[in-house]
């Protein structure tokens, strides 16, 4: 199914949203995997880097900004909508968190290797170099439609 019918099927269940606008994304490395987390309601968080919007000069995401989460053949998934949206260092991540990102076996030794391995990956495809004092903008966020 394509995104637009996707985003027509839910407009039709969900008419307050008609006029809202969305992106569709996947998700890191492996979009079939986590897509499917959100859909389970496993992964309800998702962290990403503050100086890669900066670079790229791009918008932070908001609250209520909805979304369309494809998987990795880009075909809809589900919808969500940002419930609140912050920003910490990295080496502030405590479990909580880690858990309700919902990879892996959800804890916060866990989240930190992955996450670790991904920043420093991303920061020097950015020309930084990363550091765990590095801000991260974090979104909680949940499943409207599926």
């Amino acid at each position: 199914m394509t995104t637009d019918k996707y985003w027509e099927n839910f407009i039709e269940e969900n008419p307050d949203y008609k006029d809202k606008a969305y992106e569709a994304w996947q998700f890191g490395e492996d979009p079939d995997t986590l897509a499917e987390l959100v859909v389970q309601g496993t992964k309800t968080l998702t962290c990403s880097s503050l100086r890669e919007y900066q670079v790229e000069n791009e918008p932070l995401p908001e609250v209520g900004d909805v979304s369309i989460i494809l998987d990795a053949a880009d075909q809809p998934k589900c919808v969500i909508e940002n419930m609140k949206v912050y920003t910490m260092k990295f080496s502030d991540v405590d479990a909580d968190i880690a858990y309700k990102e919902g990879e892996g076996d959800r804890t916060l030794a866990y989240w930190r290797k992955s996450h670790l391995e991904f920043f420093e990956w991303l920061y020097e495809k950015l020309g930084h170099e990363f550091s765990e004092s590095e801000e991260i903008v974090v979104e909680e966020f949940r499943v409207i439609y599926k």
